[in-house]
């Protein structure tokens, strides 16, 4: 499994060269509504296996949770599902809120 820091994260969203890949937030609605990164889809992590087909097996799929342990078994969950580009964000929305938007409200 590949995994992201919030800093490369943000340098590959804003990379204008590069494909912007999915943000599968994983994280229940309230946890989403408290703060998130933009544009993420929200899927929460129990809700998966039956929205599965909501996913492209070919996209690249960077998996988000608050510190990154949810959305870490969901990459694992996919890539057992044939998903071949799934990536986890280390450390969360937590991580993104404290390295690369200090605005987003915490948790």
């Amino acid at each position: 499994m590949q995994h992201v820091t919030a800093q490369e994260l943000a340098a590959w969203i804003a990379d204008p060269a590069r494909p912007t890949p999915l943000l599968l937030d994983v994280r229940e609605p309230s946890e989403y509504e408290k703060c998130h990164i933009p544009n993420a889809k929200l899927i929460p992590m129990q809700t998966i296996p039956e929205r599965i087909n909501e996913l492209e097996e070919d996209q690249e799929i960077i998996c988000i949770c608050h510190h990154g342990a949810r959305s870490m078994s969901v990459a694992a969950f996919l890539e057992r599902n044939q998903f071949a580009r799934v990536i986890n964000l280390t450390g969360g929305v937590h991580a993104w809120a404290q390295q690369v938007d200090p605005s987003m409200p915490t948790y």
